[in-house]
């Protein structure tokens, strides 16, 4: 008999989790929870409030008039994140969310709110959930924990991909600095470093196809479910 479960995909940036997960999801008809989404809607509103990410008073002043909720578009079948009720899931792919989101990631009052959110989310099971600490942190009791890799040169290409079709005048040498940047502090920062969980399953991308990876996976989740 099948029964609900938490899975947590972990890695890197760019090594397709949020894919992996909608995939999962869909397939599982599990909920999708964007854990980078939150972190990226959150910045996005400490840029246009000009929170002083030195002032922690500042900072939990933001974080108390912050709402975030993911609903469910039937029109692109997929889950997109508000912000107190405004649709930001396109706001916040921009590339200067993306050169700012680390390091509002990496304040522990950040961290500890949106964390709170997750696991609230989670409570009832049946649920997908991709970020940076998601099986070390927020689900340490997950069922089903992944950690995916890529060689970094292939992250480049698909992240310089998927920004340029947003942003044909980006260069693949801001793309790489960036990602160079992320990984360093995603995996040195003092509160929830990207690390691979002790029990999770390492996934390398680097020469998988979507569907491949995809199969993979759910051979994974159905192991635990059924």
């Amino acid at each position: 008999m099948a029964k609900k479960i938490v899975i947590t995909i972990d890695g890197w940036s760019s090594c397709g989790k949020s894919t992996l997960a909608k995939q999962l999801a869909k397939e599982l008809g599990y909920v999708y929870v964007d854990s980078g989404a939150m972190y990226r809607a959150i910045t996005l509103f400490f840029l246009r409030t000009n929170v002083d990410l030195a002032s922690k008073k500042e900072i939990k002043e933001a974080l108390q008039n912050i709402s975030l909720e993911f609903i469910f578009n039937s029109t692109s079948g997929n889950s997109e994140i508000y912000l107190n009720s405004e649709n930001v899931e396109y706001l916040i792919r921009d590339m200067f969310i993306a050169e700012k989101v680390s390091d509002v990631a990496a304040i522990k009052e950040v961290r500890e709110f949106a964390v709170a959110q997750q696991q609230k989310m989670g409570a009832k099971k049946g649920i997908v959930m991709d970020g940076r600490d998601i099986g070390t942190v927020v689900f340490p009791k997950a069922e089903l924990k992944l950690f995916m890799t890529a060689d970094s040169a292939i992250r480049v290409q698909r992240r310089f991909k998927e920004l340029y079709e947003k942003n044909p005048n980006i260069t693949i040498e801001e793309v790489k600095d960036n990602l160079e940047l992320r990984d360093y502090i995603d995996s040195n920062r003092e509160i929830s470093p990207l690390r691979r969980a002790e029990d999770a399953i390492e996934l390398d991308n680097t020469n998988l196809s979507e569907s491949q990876q995809f199969l993979k996976a759910i051979d994974m989740a159905k192991e635990k479910i059924y």
